[in-house]
């Protein structure tokens, strides 16, 4: 049986745990990124230097023994994208373009491609929780327009024997994540307060998203990427629950010993539209994978706190 499993953007946030967790189960993950090495979390692991956006370096992957392609590679911020539509445009398609059209000319249809869209592919004007099947949105973000170009791109290429299958993750939190999101944003604040002040700034945390902990995340893309025969194209990866900003603040409050500190909203700091509350469906990738998150908010919120 094959057992060696591409993983593209392996230097990035998920893309550390994923290589972690597929050799936990017994894989044999091979990293993909831009830069020249891998970061020292992956240097145990296989790893080859390749612009995934240029075609040329993608023909010369080594797809013997390969069982899947797990494409985490492309431009993840929202906020950035309004900036450069077209750059997304150009780098979110043409990575998972040049994955299948490399497959294909390898006449290697048998390889399974795990493309990774996103919860904000959806619009949040509708009934929740979001399903697979609920309406999405191209005009919420050049980012979700992006995302949806992608996975009409799969569609193209299962059409054309390719199996790719789209995971739409929702919001991802956990040990290892950068500034410019809401756990290390509030972490990095509460962390940077001078002596005698107890008060940071922050943007309209009453919203409430559907968090899930990196790894559960990590480990959804191994079953999805390893189960023996699925179902459907389309499988949402979420808790089915809503939290809200501030549970996360207090959450961190608690672990750092900070209950002093306080949340002071700054209309400065709101986004232009923020919707209450957006969370997700995930009963289809549960009943055909057995996947279900198991890691409880206060463990994602103290295990990030060690490791920052």
């Amino acid at each position: 049986m094959n057992k060696k499993i591409l993983v593209t953007g392996s230097n990035g946030f998920v893309g550390k745990h994923l290589m972690y967790e597929l050799a936990a189960q017994g894989w044999s993950p091979v990293g993909l990124s831009r830069e020249d090495e891998p970061v020292p979390e992956n240097k145990q692991y296989p790893y080859m230097h390749c612009d995934l956006s240029d075609e040329g370096s993608v023909s010369k992957i080594p797809l013997e023994g390969v069982r899947a392609v797990i494409n985490l590679a492309g431009l993840a911020a929202v906020g950035p994208s309004f900036d450069n539509p077209d750059l997304y445009m150009k780098v979110n398609v043409e990575v998972l373009t040049n994955l299948a059209d490399h497959i294909i000319a390898s006449q290697r249809k048998n390889i399974r491609i795990i493309a990774v869209s996103s919860g904000a592919v959806y619009s949040s004007q509708q009934d929740l929780p979001l399903t697979e099947s609920s309406t999405l949105d191209p005009d919420s973000s050049p980012y979700a327009k992006s995302k949806i170009a992608m996975e009409e791109s799969a569609q193209n290429y299962t059409k054309k024997g390719v199996e790719c299958i789209v995971v739409r993750p929702f919001n991802h939190i956990g040990p290892g994540q950068n500034q410019g999101f809401l756990l290390p944003d509030l972490f990095a604040k509460i962390k940077a307060l001078p002596d005698r002040k107890t008060s940071i700034a922050v943007g309209n945390i009453t919203t409430q998203r559907d968090y899930t902990d990196v790894r559960d995340v990590a480990k959804a893309y191994v079953a999805v990427a390893t189960e023996p025969k699925l179902k459907n194209n389309i499988y949402n990866v979420c808790t089915g629950r809503p939290v809200s900003g501030e549970t996360i603040f207090d959450t961190l409050k608690d672990v750092l010993g900070r209950s002093d500190t306080e949340a002071v909203q700054d209309e400065k700091l709101f986004r232009p539209s923020d919707s209450p509350i957006l969370y997700g469906d995930n009963s289809r990738i549960k009943q055909e994978t057995k996947w279900e998150p198991s890691i409880s908010l206060k463990q994602t919120v103290a295990d990030f706190a060690q490791s920052a």
